[in-house]
């Protein structure tokens, strides 16, 4: 199997392969290397949800999210989800539940989302996002998620991995 790195980013890379699959066919693979993220569905002590709506240029457009972000060097995902919570909301974590992992889209990457459900404090301190952020946070109650879910006004991947894992 033949690798070659042709790009190497910020937040991923990109691997050029040439492999051989079962049948001794060999063909070209196209993989995008992620340092992986976590995402964190967070309740405030009234029983709303803590979510961002920030513009993403890949789709170009505003995307409603739950609170999340990419792994730091040799970060465990808990202390990610406890970071984003903080920078991205301005609260702290009373208590955090890991409801699991996903891969988005393991055909094209090998990026790892570690899905979490956190009860928030119900003092709040100034939000500190990254430098390159953009945020709005927006309180929205149990029916008005929902009520964007059948509208699709909530369509973000990990956003409705979180709240089907927490529903169940």
């Amino acid at each position: 199997m033949q690798v070659d790195r042709v790009y190497e980013g910020r937040i991923l890379s990109l691997d050029l392969m040439d492999v051989e699959m079962e049948n001794g066919v060999r063909a070209a693979r196209e993989i995008v290397r992620h340092a992986g993220a976590v995402a964190v569905l967070a309740r405030t002590p009234d029983g709303r949800y803590a979510l961002v709506r920030q513009y993403r240029k890949a789709v170009e457009r505003d995307m409603l999210e739950v609170v999340a972000g990419i792994l730091e060097p040799n970060e465990e995902p808990e202390h990610a989800a406890r970071r984003e919570i903080r920078e991205e909301t301005g609260h702290h974590v009373r208590t955090l539940k890991k409801l699991g992992t996903i891969y988005p889209s393991p055909g094209y990457t090998d990026e790892r989302i570690h899905l979490f459900f956190a009860e928030l404090e119900s003092e709040a301190g100034a939000s500190d996002p990254d430098h390159d952020e953009h945020l709005e946070l927006v309180l929205m109650s149990r029916d008005e998620i929902e009520e964007g879910l059948r509208k699709g006004e909530i369509q973000d991947g990990k956003t409705l991995a979180a709240w089907l894992l927490a529903e169940k």
